[in-house]
């Protein structure tokens, strides 16, 4: 009986076992997390008990930023929407293939014979997908022809945006969003109102009107018959409500704007994204002409400006070092998807959001990430599509430190409780306290239902962790903040 026991335990070790152990899971249930330590109770008690979670999805991942050790997950290998955190995997891979000092060209091109003072044939305008161009950049362009004796121009004014593709929006933009500022069209040739460079929009300033019943006094920025106001606006009591809509028509510049403003309301700035901002640029231009006394005969039209025509300006905007301020400090979505096409054209010659994708894949790759566990559909995270695990970010924040560029990267995300606009950025608002004020640099996200943040805390003895927070499927976005502002209180004060 005993040899039999025995033989039938030689049989289970051999035959059983193995396969109980091939199909134990190697990573805990989707549910589970490390709990090792008070940085892990502490954390764990927030996820727990917060009444806000209950029926969302928190995704966290903490890493030393010395060794890149995973300190504490939860579900950290579970992809989730990230929202704007998906910048920070934008930014990683244009500097790494563009690099730090590369810069976008503006050209203008003239297709014809310049005789005497005038150009006798049409001026073409090419973009090269600068977002920056500001109506002052278009004055100095006009300024430039007019000193080479361009005071006529008897052809048309041509706008060049074949650099890129057509496709003026990633697949899953909303046509909801197709008016705002953050949703703007993305074109090789666009302009920007003013220095936060939300380019393809203009601003509509909006002041109460002379007498109570009237309409706003509305005008815009800068100053375009490019767009046309449909001002169905009335003025209040001054205990009335600010209760002002804005909407643009599909495929038009006709811009509605209705409700109402106080009698004593301060200016109010909205900004709007235009229909075809490859036109856009071009009326700026043509206006800047009409300043420089250079009379056009033609009209403005879109076209290609072939090699053989006469180069007679190139234009260079600010090196990305710089556009990367604006960019992820102010959360820019506009510059993500112009760097996703622009890294498709230089490496594949396609200017187009699949070509730009997959060149971020494989970047990213390079640097160490498992890019098969991203699912990146474009480049600022709007899209409810895009899915990135938790442990992937704090991977990727953990392997730029290495990178020749990472000063210029950390240097662009936004600073804890920095009151400073072009410092503090999203977060200028956030952790105004110790110990996370200026100890905390982050990059936020925010999507309906979805709150995110991802960067570098100090703790209290002069260390470094590695973060990201991905609150999913949320029913109060304001709690969403709060909670990650508790959990990175909890690494701050971390001995």
């Amino acid at each position: 009986m005993r040899q039999k026991t025995a033989l039938f335990i030689v049989i289970l070790s051999i035959t059983i076992l193995p396969l109980i152990a091939y199909f134990k899971p190697e990573d805990p249930p989707a549910q589970a997390f490390e709990t090792s330590g008070e940085l892990s109770k502490e954390i764990n008690e927030i996820l727990n008990e917060e009444p806000q979670l209950k029926g969302s999805l928190a995704g966290v991942s903490v890493r030393s930023a010395e060794d890149g050790e995973l300190l504490y997950e939860h579900i950290g290998a579970t992809r989730l929407q990230p929202a704007s955190v998906m910048k920070l995997f934008t930014a990683s891979a244009a500097l790494s293939v563009l690099g730090e000092g590369y810069t976008f060209t503006t050209e203008v091109f003239a297709d014809g014979k310049i005789s005497g003072k005038t150009l006798e044939g049409d001026l073409y305008l090419k973009g090269k997908g600068d977002p920056t161009l500001l109506p002052d950049d278009f004055n100095k362009i006009a300024k430039t022809i007019k000193e080479k004796g361009i005071e006529r121009i008897e052809g048309d004014l041509i706008a060049d945006d074949t650099w890129y593709d057509d496709v003026r929006y990633s697949t899953d933009l909303s046509w909801t969003d197709e008016h705002e500022y953050y949703g703007s069209q993305i074109s090789a040739l666009t302009a920007s109102p003013n220095k936060d460079y939300d380019s393809g929009t203009v601003i509509l300033n909006i002041h109460p009107g002379t007498k109570k019943g009237s309409k706003a006094i509305i005008s815009i920025e800068p100053n375009t018959d490019y767009v046309h106001i449909e001002n169905q606006t009335k003025t209040v009591d001054a205990k009335g409500k600010y209760d002002i809509d804005i909407e643009r028509e599909h495929s038009e510049n006709t811009i509605l704007v209705t409700g109402t403003i106080p009698a004593d309301a301060n200016k109010k700035k909205e900004w709007v994204a235009v229909w075809e901002p490859s036109i856009y640029a071009m009326d700026l231009l043509k206006r800047s002409f009409e300043v420089q006394g250079i009379k056009v005969i033609g009209k403005i039209k879109t076209g290609i400006a072939k090699d053989n025509m006469q180069q007679l300006i190139s234009h260079k905007s600010m090196p990305l070092s710089e556009l990367l301020i604006p960019f992820m400090k102010l959360s820019n979505n506009g510059h993500a998807e112009v760097l996703v096409k622009e890294m498709g054209k230089v490496v594949h010659d396609e200017g187009s959001w699949d070509k730009g994708l997959e060149v971020m894949n494989s970047e990213l790759a390079e640097m160490g990430i498992n890019s098969d566990q991203l699912v990146l559909r474009d480049g600022s995270g709007l899209s409810h599509a895009n899915l990135v695990p938790a442990n992937e970010i704090t991977s990727l924040l953990y392997h730029v430190q290495k990178e020749k560029w990472y000063k210029t990267f950390q240097h662009s995300l936004p600073v804890a409780g920095a009151s400073d606009r072009m410092t503090g950025g999203t977060m200028r608002s956030r952790m105004q306290t110790e110990p996370m004020k200026e100890n905390v640099i982050a990059k936020t996200g925010s999507l309906t239902g979805v709150h995110t943040l991802a960067g570098y805390v100090k703790t209290s003895s002069g260390k470094t962790l590695i973060f990201a927070i991905l609150l999913n499927n949320l029913l109060d976005d304001e709690a969403g903040k709060q909670i990650e502002d508790r959990i990175v209180e909890v690494l701050a004060r971390q001995p």
